[in-house]
C-alpha cells in the first residue's frame, strides 16, 4: 500500500518537473543545436554546382590600376566614419594581382564552380559615353580562361553594388531611368566578350537589399532616407526605394531581352537575379502575426520576383502602397514576365515577424514600405538561434528548407542557386589568428544547413547549386574587416592566404561521401 507521504512526493515531484520544463526543453533544443549533422556529397544531384563566391570591390583591391576609374563604393569608404574602422578596399584581398593562387586555392577544394562579379568601372571607366578598357576585360579573360582550365565554371554577377562615380555624378544613381541604358551596355559588353564562355549570368546582386540599405536606411551609397528610417541630406524613404528597384528590375528584364535574341542561342547560357531572401517565423502564436510573416515575404521576395515570373507586384503590396507602387506598361510586361532562367537565392538567417496593423510597434515598423511588419531575433529574452557576426543573422538551419519551399512553391519551380550561405562568428576585439582559423562554428553552420538544403532538394525543389560566402575574409561593406566569413583567413598585413578548419572539411566533403568528425586545427 504506497503511503500519503509518497502521494505527497510525487506531487511535489511533478511540480517541480513542470516548473522546468521550459528550462529543459531549451537545453534539449540547444543541445540538438549543436549536435553534429551527417550530410553527404552523394545528398545532391549529379552535376549540383558546388561553389566559392567573391564580389570584385570586396576582393579586387587594384582600386586605381590599369585604367580602373573610381567607384561609388571607393568614394564612400574614402569617407571618414561611413566604414568600420575607416577600412576601404583600396587593396582589399589583392585578388586582381593574386587569382592565379585563388584558383589554385579552389582547385585544391576541389569546388567545380566560382561565383564572382564584374567591376563595373574596371571594365567600363565612364560608363557607356566612353571606352571600353582592354586591360580590364583581359583581366575577367584571364580570370575566366584559368577557371575553366582547372575545371572550375564561372558564375559571373554582372553588378554587385559598384559602379562608376561618374554615373552616380551624372543620373544620382538608380533613382533615374537612364541607368537602365547604362546596365545594359554593360551586360551587353559582358556577353560580347565573356559569353563564348560563361554559361550562368546573374544580372543583379540582390537589389531588395541594396534598395533597402541605399534608399530606406540610407547606410550605403548615396545614403538616401528619411524620417524615422534615418537622418540624410536627401531621400524619401516610403517612396523612392520603389522607384530605384522598379528601375533595377526594368534593367535586368531588358538585359535579359538583349540576350536572348542576340547571344543566348549562339552562346548556350542561362540568365537570372539574385534574391536576398530571410524567412521568417510568427513572433506571437496569432493569425495577425501569421500574416504578418506572409507580408514579410512579399514585401521582400515577391517585392523583387513576382513581377519577372508574373508581370506585376505582388497583391499585398498593391493592397498597401497603392498608387504610389510603379507600374509596368503593357510592352514592359511582356519582356519582364518570364525574365528568368533561374532564381539565385542568397539566404542566411531567419527573424520573427510581427503584425503593426493591430499591434503597437517601434518607428518605421508601421509603414508601409515595411509592410507593416516588425522584425526581430528575440522573443522573451531567447534568440531565434545562435548570434553570428551580423546583428541580424542568427543560425537557424531550418529556414534554409523553408526559404527554398516557399521560392519552389510561389515560383513554379523555377531552377534555383543558392548563390550565398555563410558563417562570421561574433565581434571580438583582439581576438587570435588560430581561433579564427579553428572554425568549428562555421563548419556546424554549413552542415546544417546544406542538411536542410538536402532534406528540401529530396520534397522536389529543383535546386541546382550551393556557393559558400565567401572562399576568403574580405571587405564586408560598412563592417570592413571587421566580420569574416571566408574559409580562408586573410592577414591583413601580409594578405596571405591560411586555410581554415572549414576550408578542410568543405574540401572532405567535395571528394568523399563519408561522414567527417569536427577536429581541432594544427595549422
Amino acid at each position: 500500500m504506497i503511503s500519503k507521504f509518497h502521494h505527497f512526493s510525487a506531487f511535489l515531484f511533478f511540480l517541480v518537473l513542470l516548473q522546468l520544463w521550459p528550462v529543459l526543453s531549451l537545453a534539449k533544443s540547444t543541445c540538438n543545436e549543436n549536435e553534429q549533422v551527417d550530410v553527404k556529397r552523394s545528398d545532391f544531384p549529379d552535376g549540383f554546382l558546388f561553389g566559392t563566391a567573391t564580389s570584385s570591390f570586396q576582393v579586387e583591391g587594384a582600386y586605381l590600376e590599369d585604367g580602373k576609374s573610381l567607384s561609388n563604393w571607393d568614394v564612400f569608404s574614402h569617407i571618414p566614419g561611413n566604414i568600420e574602422n575607416n577600412d576601404n578596399g583600396d587593396v582589399a584581398d589583392d585578388h586582381y594581382h593574386r587569382f592565379l593562387e585563388d584558383i589554385e586555392i579552389m582547385h585544391s577544394l576541389g569546388v567545380n564552380s566560382y561565383r564572382f562579379s564584374i567591376s563595373w568601372p574596371r571594365i567600363l571607366p565612364k560608363g557607356r559615353f566612353g571606352e571600353v578598357n582592354p586591360a580590364g576585360i583581359n583581366f575577367y579573360n584571364y580570370l575566366i580562361d584559368n577557371l575553366l582550365l582547372r575545371g572550375i565554371e564561372p558564375f559571373v554577377t554582372i553588378y554587385h553594388h559598384d559602379f562608376p562615380q561618374q554615373i552616380e555624378d551624372k543620373y544620382g544613381s538608380w533613382l533615374s531611368p537612364q541607368m537602365q541604358k547604362e546596365f545594359v551596355h554593360l551586360a551587353k559588353t559582358c556577353f560580347e566578350n565573356f559569353g563564348d564562355r560563361v554559361k550562368y549570368w546573374a544580372t543583379l546582386n540582390e537589389p531588395n537589399l541594396l534598395t533597402d540599405m541605399a534608399y530606406i536606411r540610407g547606410t550605403y551609397p548615396p545614403t538616401h532616407c528619411s524620417a524615422p528610417f534615418g537622418n540624410c541630406s536627401a531621400g524619401n524613404s516610403d517612396t523612392e526605394p520603389l522607384i530605384v528597384l522598379h528601375n533595377m528590375l526594368l534593367s535586368h528584364a531588358k538585359a535579359v531581352k538583349l540576350y536572348r535574341k542576340h547571344f543566348q542561342e549562339k552562346q548556350g547560357g542561362s540568365m537570372g537575379i539574385v534574391l536576398h531572401s530571410m524567412m521568417y517565423e510568427p513572433l506571437r502564436d496569432e493569425d495577425s502575426d501569421r500574416q504578418a510573416v506572409s507580408r514579410a515575404l512579399a514585401f521582400n521576395v515577391g517585392w523583387m520576383l513576382d513581377p519577372l515570373v508574373f508581370g506585376d507586384y505582388p497583391a499585398e503590396m498593391r493592397e498597401y502602397l497603392g498608387s504610389q507602387l510603379p507600374r509596368f506598361s503593357k510592352e514592359e510586361t511582356k519582356y519582364v514576365k518570364g525574365s528568368l532562367d533561374f532564381i539565385g537565392i542568397n539566404h542566411y538567417s531567419t527573424l520573427y515577424a510581427k503584425d503593426c496593423i493591430h499591434s503597437v510597434c517601434v518607428l518605421g515598423s508601421n509603414h508601409a514600405i515595411r509592410g507593416f511588419v516588425y522584425t526581430t531575433g528575440e522573443r522573451d529574452g531567447i534568440m531565434i538561434g545562435e548570434p553570428t557576426g551580423n546583428p541580424r543573422f542568427f543560425v537557424v538551419p531550418e529556414g534554409m528548407e523553408k526559404i527554398v519551399d516557399y521560392v519552389k512553391d510561389r515560383y513554379k519551380n523555377i531552377p534555383m542557386y543558392v548563390t550565398e550561405n555563410g558563417y562570421s562568428p561574433p565581434k571580438q576585439k583582439n581576438q587570435r589568428s588560430q581561433d579564427l582559423v579553428d572554425d568549428v562554428k562555421r563548419i556546424e553552420y554549413h552542415s546544417g544547413y546544406l542538411s536542410a538544403l538536402a532534406r528540401a532538394i529530396r520534397n522536389g525543389a529543383d535546386v541546382r547549386g550551393y556557393f559558400i560566402w565567401s572562399l576568403m575574409d574580405n571587405f564586408e561593406w560598412l563592417d570592413g574587416y571587421s566580420v569574416m566569413f571566408g574559409l580562408y583567413y586573410i592577414d591583413r598585413q601580409t594578405l596571405e592566404r591560411t586555410p581554415k578548419l572549414s576550408a578542410t572539411w568543405f574540401k572532405n566533403f567535395l571528394t568523399d561521401n563519408t561522414s567527417h568528425t569536427i577536429e581541432k586545427s594544427s595549422i
